[in-house]
Formats: C-alpha cells, structure tokens, sequence
C-alpha cells in the first residue's frame, strides 16, 4: 500500500499491447520480469511490503483488439532509485501472451508539488482571512477615536439633532447638514457643530441661531445651496462657509476645512447673492443686541483731544470755597464745549475707486497718500488686514462694512472704510470713519 508520510517520488509510464489484457495481467508482469533484476536489495515484492514502495495503479483500456493505459508507482526511495526502477519498467517486453511495451512519462516530486500547494494555499489564507482582521496601528488609533468621537456626540431638543459636545456651551456654533459631518469636524477638534439633519430647518436650530453667531457650512452642491436659502429664511445666521464644488463636508481634510471656514462671507453678501429680502426690523434688533453682548469690544481712541471729543460734554460746577482772608469766589460755569465735526475724506478722490470696484467683489488697500497699495477679494480682506504692517490707511471695497471688518480697522489704526452697504454694526469704533456708496 502507497504510504503518503514517507512518498517522495511517482513514476508515471504508458503501457501498450498487442491484445487485449487487464490490470491483474499487467502488475503480474511487473512483479515477474523484474524479479531478481536489480537483486534482493530493490526486488519490487519486498520493496512493497516494507513500504518503500506504494502500490502499482494501473489504468487500461481495450479498443480494437489491442490495449492501452498508464500506469504509476509511489516511491520513498532517491532519486538514483528510483531512476533505476522507473528503467526497470521498460525493460518489460509480455504482459501475458501478448506482446508489449513500456515508456516512462514522467518522474513527478511529490515534495515539490506540495510545496507548490502549500504556497497557493498560503496565499489566500492570507488575502481571505488576514487581511480583514490585522489592523495596523494607525486603523487601531482610527478606530478608538471614531468610537470616542461618537460617544461625545449629544442630541439637541425634541428632533434629537446630532451636535458637538460645546454646542450649548459655545458663543459661535457650526450649522452643518448631518451626522457625518459632525462627525468629521469631531475628527479634527471642532466640537461646537451641529446638524439640520435635511432641507426642512427645525426649531432647535432656529432657537439655537437666536442666541449665537451661527456661520452655515454645507456642501458644494444643490443640495447644500438649498440649505443655505431655508436657513436664511426661518434661522438668524452671521456667516456662511460651503465646501468646495462637487465635495462634502464629511469628505473634506483639516487643511480643507480650515480654509473653508476663513472663506466665509457675511449673511449680506449671501442676501444679495441670492436676492433674498433684508431680516425684518424686529430680527435686526434682536441680532444687534445679541452680537453687542457677545462680541463686546472697547473703543478706540488714538489720542487725547479725540478721547475728549468722544466723551459726552458736561457741566462743570466748582464748589464755592471761602477762606476768611480771601475774598469769595464767584461761581463760575463751563460752557460744555460741543463735538468738532470731523470732516469727512473729499468725495471726488474715492467716487471713482467706488465705480470702478462696483460689482467686483474686489478690495482696494490704501495708504496715507491716498494711493492703491494692493487689490484683493473681499473674502480675503479680513486676514490681509490682519498682516498689515502700518502702510494701510483705509480701505474701499465692494462688500458689506460688517462688525468683524470694522473692529479690525480699529486695531490697525485705520482711518476710513468705505463700502457698499452697512451690515449689522453693535459698535462702531469712534476713530474709523465708515461711509457707503448710497450715503
């Protein structure tokens, strides 16, 4: 019998006859005409039994009075060994009466081909079943703050909206489109965001836009546009950020929403984007109110005489002293003196920055000399002012004069802003003229 644990070699031969014979007469002649061929030391029956020798399998075939088929051999023997048996076999000449010949096909490695099995095997263990268990260190870190990132999130009000952590917390929140993108803000630290979960605006988030600045950042599609128009409608919004076109929030990097949200334009340039109507008187009143408690900011007073002219005049009364060698004093009253008017740039010089500018979304930097300094967009004014080195003396652009443009004029020392239209100004910083071009 063929022993599998110790077989290294299978001789592979053809057999044909001229006649018709069968397997029994075929490993008769096997047995027979090899008998004390090779000696005691490899007769094929002792060979057998100790098992160093598997058994003979033989498969033929009879077909038109003559017979056919092959016929292999396990063997534990070397390779000189078996090459000596495999040589053996075509020394056979009968199968029974008839005549008939033997060619070894092939001496096949049965190691080799079990190394080969072992390899193709090794290789789908390890695509079908490694491959989507074995985290690396980066996917284990990923995944402990996804699970992390998901239980700090809360739900805000009756629609359960999904929200950062510091929404409530916070005096500026996000307002985003859903969970994911929450989610993904998480990722990056930005944990006052808070979602619309759809089209159709909640209560929560209008109660929730009520109490802070609210800047919208949604999609760079349809979809997200649509979002912006609802929010504007029933929810009280300062800013507005949107991905770039054709990417959500939810797919977007740190890099990619930190410049995002630097981009983001004033809720009056969004109105008149999409011509939508001013807010309603009482909205303005509210929304004034609420930025003049939240973004509370001193003025700014360059000097004496303006700290003087800013403050309200009032009526000075000295108290009446009367020493005995001293003859009394008559009261004297100070008139309170009234403000000097400042007067305002001269109209011509910045008429016709104003009408080339007009429509552009453009910014033009100016220094003392009323010389244009450098041209930028309107959404990168803000942060070129903030780089400003004491060269910028005002600025005219074609944007909406807003609160956060103004208090950084103050800071920087600027003298005038001139823009399109006002926006919603808590304070107004007594050393930074503002005019618009309908004044």
């Amino acid at each position: 019998m063929q022993n599998v644990d110790t077989t290294k070699y299978v001789i592979y031969a053809d057999i044909t006859a001229e006649g018709i014979v069968e397997r029994p007469d075929v490993v008769g002649a096997i047995f027979g005409q090899t008998e004390g061929l090779l000696g005691s030391d490899l007769d094929l029956r002792d060979l057998q039994k100790t098992g160093r020798l598997g058994r003979i399998d033989v498969q033929i075939t009879s077909s038109g009075g003559k017979s056919s088929g092959t016929i292999s051999i396990p063997s534990s023997f070397d390779k000189v060994e078996t090459a000596i048996l495999a040589a053996a076999l075509e020394t056979i000449d009968r199968v029974g009466p008839c005549i008939a010949r033997i060619a070894v096909n092939r001496i096949e490695d049965v190691r080799a081909s079990k190394r080969k099995y072992v390899i193709d095997r090794a290789k789908r263990i390890l695509v079908e079943m490694f491959d989507e268990n074995i985290l690396e260190t980066e996917e284990i870190t990923e995944e402990i703050k996804q699970s992390v990132r998901v239980e700090e999130i809360i739900h805000l009000g009756k629609d359960n909206l999904p929200a950062g952590p510091n929404v409530l917390d916070s005096d500026a929140i996000l307002v985003v489109e859903g969970r994911a993108d929450v989610l993904n803000l998480l990722k990056y630290g930005i944990k006052n965001a808070v979602a619309v979960g759809g089209t159709n605006v909640p209560p929560t988030i209008a109660d929730l836009c009520a109490k802070k600045v609210v800047t919208a950042f949604t999609d760079g599609d349809r979809g997200g546009e649509l979002i912006i128009k609802e929010l504007l409608q029933v929810a009280d919004i300062d800013f507005v950020a949107r991905a770039p076109e054709g990417r959500s929030v939810e797919d977007m990097t740190q890099k990619e929403i930190v410049r995002a949200l630097r981009q983001k334009i004033p809720v009056e340039q969004v109105l008149d984007q999409y011509k939508i109507k001013n807010q309603p008187r009482k909205r303005r009143e509210i929304t004034t109110k609420r930025k003049s408690l939240i973004r509370e900011k001193p003025f700014c007073v360059r000097n004496t005489t303006e700290r003087a002219e800013a403050i309200a005049p009032r009526r000075v009364m000295p108290r009446e002293v009367v020493p005995k060698s001293v003859p009394a004093i008559e009261e004297i009253v100070v008139a309170a003196r009234e403000p000097t008017p400042e007067p305002e740039p001269e109209r011509e010089w910045f008429r016709q920055h104003v009408d080339e500018l007009d429509g552009t979304l453009s910014a033009r930097i100016m220094d003392r000399n009323q010389n244009v300094l450098r041209e930028v967009a309107v959404r990168d004014l803000a942060r070129e002012l903030k780089d400003a080195n004491g060269d910028v003396n005002g600025v005219i652009f074609d944007g909406v004069v807003t609160q956060r443009i103004l208090d950084i004029a103050a800071e920087k020392g600027l003298e005038y802003l001139i823009g399109a239209k006002m926006g919603n100004i808590a304070k107004s910083p007594s050393c930074v003229k503002v005019l618009t071009k309908e004044a």
